[in-house]
């Protein structure tokens, strides 16, 4: 006699009168992982019984339920905050949070192990940006370089920037660093004007900026956003100089790309599109 119930430990039981001795009996059953145990006792030794039954359980959970208190697997590693950007010298905390297969998430902690709820973290370029064990990033050098959260075989990373401290003269020009025609100067915005009447139109663009009386090429570190703007219109600054496209057919109007460094440096290229 018994229940069966998958992956639970469910208990029944029921007494008898055998010679005038009356008896109960208990009887966890569930098949696969888990447990059958049978036990039977008279009333004058209920107590005594009890603590044996306790005992057997406890030993039966720990060998043939090996299963029910494993830790939870990592599915995903999570790098906060995203895409960092700090300025040379200065810090960034940085935290690495799970997703397990059950769908729980749990912040890990930093150390050596790279295993279970540890993760190692590493920067692809410590020229440019170091990270502690603990996660603490440092800007070094201008420039980008990978952060890496790494628990076994289960990654997340993310892409940290190292922007100049006391930049000034930040603008962005035609051309290419050390051969510039026009800029934009303060908040007066450069002037494209593209004809995409035949073709698209492309045009080189560069971000600038000093620092300690140096002129620097902030192209591919600064952020460019083509704000409001048709799908026919980007700009790719993967390298120096940035190029801008105004793919033919584009829609006739006035488009802007917002050019920022670190947190509150802006230039701005306005865009003229006829056709």
């Amino acid at each position: 006699m018994g229940t069966e119930v998958q992956g639970t430990l469910a208990i029944v039981s029921f007494s008898a009168t055998i010679f005038g001795t009356d008896f109960y009996l208990i009887a966890p059953q569930v098949r696969s992982r888990n447990i059958r145990i049978i036990m039977v006792s008279s009333k004058r030794g209920k107590l005594r019984v009890a603590g044996v039954i306790a005992a057997l359980l406890t030993l039966a959970l720990a060998i043939s339920c090996r299963g029910f208190f494993v830790n939870p697997t990592i599915s995903t590693i999570t790098v906060d905050p995203p895409t960092p950007s700090v300025s040379q010298g200065a810090t960034q905390q940085m935290t690495a949070t799970a997703t397990y297969q059950d769908g729980t998430t749990a912040t890990l902690a930093g150390g050596t192990s790279c295993s279970g709820n540890t993760v190692c973290w590493s920067s692809s370029d410590t020229s440019t940006a170091t990270i502690t064990t603990g996660g603490l990033l440092t800007g070094v050098a201008e420039g980008s370089a990978t952060i890496t959260a790494a628990s076994g075989a289960i990654t997340g990373t993310t892409t940290a920037t190292v922007v100049l401290s006391n930049v000034t003269n930040f603008q962005v020009c035609e051309g290419s660093f050390g051969a510039t025609t026009s800029c934009s100067s303060g908040s007066s915005a450069l002037t494209w004007s593209p004809n995409v009447t035949n073709t698209e139109v492309t045009q080189n663009f560069i971000a600038q900026g000093s620092s300690s009386g140096t002129e620097n090429d902030l192209t591919t570190t600064a952020t460019w956003t083509v704000v409001n703007a048709p799908t026919g219109i980007s700009c790719d600054n993967s390298s120096s100089p940035a190029v801008c496209t105004v793919d033919q057919g584009t829609t006739a109007g006035t488009y802007t790309v917002t050019i920022t460094y670190g947190t509150n440096l802006s230039a701005t290229i306005t865009i003229n599109v006829t056709g």
